[in-house]
């Protein structure tokens, strides 16, 4: 028997996020007292603490800190079980695709066209995502297949495969010091100002926040920073910017990827055209 139950998980969560029993209380719709009681019998049944509580603050204690972070991917998975058996259930459920604007290294016209000669195809529909949260689409069930880049997005809990490998350039405005140069190596970046992604916690940018890439190349026009990015993302380059090809970055891998454990038809219909039409 589980010693959790979904619900007493969702109760944690909103007090690990808002680390206040008040606001958590508000997202939950439930009253103050009923909460603290909640999780009071979470920490006794699982014989640990999970919050430091003072009259000023709520902090989270290490063991709270690991269930915060597998609560998320026990809620998420549920989420995805649910979605998914109401979808087998379904016969005319359409595909879902997500991508990122831009974001297909211009294979998806291609990939549409063959998956539409498959005996079972479905009607696509297709998805935007922010910078950062396509896999949350796949692994929460929003979203059944994925257009994702390697090694930027987390492929762990994914089945993928590879559909494109290309080249990385460095995007700077074209007065930059580099940009009359036919090759760039990582290290002359060095001194440079990179963006921050939004949603993005990992990374060394100190530049400017952007969401996506139209916004950075506004920023790196007006010489607010550079960017590294996959070519397909920047070609053809606007006007104002510069692309130089970085020889020593590894390459950019365009996959498409599904949660590992989703083995319907659906899923390997769409999947077999893909790869019918990489590059």
């Amino acid at each position: 028997m589980a010693e959790l139950e979904t619900r007493e998980i969702e109760y944690f969560m909103a007090v690990a996020d808002e680390l206040h029993f008040g606001r958590a209380a508000v997202r939950l719709s439930i009253a103050q007292p009923a909460l603290s009681k909640a999780i009071r019998r979470i920490e006794h049944r699982l014989g640990v603490a999970l919050f430091v509580r003072s009259s000023r603050r709520v902090e989270l204690t290490p063991a709270g800190a690991a269930l915060q972070e597998h609560g998320r991917h026990a809620l998420n998975a549920v989420a995805a079980a649910v979605r998914s058996a109401r979808r087998a259930a379904d016969p005319q459920a359409h595909l879902r695709l997500v991508i990122k604007p831009g974001g297909d290294a211009g294979l998806l016209s291609g990939i549409l066209a063959e998956y539409a000669h498959q005996p079972d195809a479905r009607r696509v529909d297709i998805l935007f995502s922010g910078p950062a949260d396509r896999t949350d689409f796949l692994r929460d069930g929003r979203a059944d297949v994925g257009l994702l880049y390697a090694p930027f997005d987390d492929l762990g809990g994914l089945a993928h495969e590879t559909l494109h490998a290309e080249d990385r350039v460095v995007i700077v405005p074209a007065g930059h010091r580099l940009a009359g140069r036919a090759s760039v190596r990582t290290a002359d970046l060095d001194g440079e100002t990179l963006p921050r992604w939004k949603g993005v916690s990992a990374g060394d940018g100190t530049g400017p926040e952007v969401a996506d890439v139209i916004q950075l190349l506004h920023m790196i026009s007006v010489g607010r920073t550079i960017g590294v990015l996959p070519r397909s993302l920047v070609d053809p380059a606007p006007a104002g910017v510069v692309c130089v090809p970085v020889t020593d970055a590894p390459p950019s891998r365009l996959v498409l990827a599904w949660n590992e454990h989703d083995r319907r038809p659906l899923i390997a219909s769409f999947v077999s055209a893909a790869l019918n039409r990489r590059r």
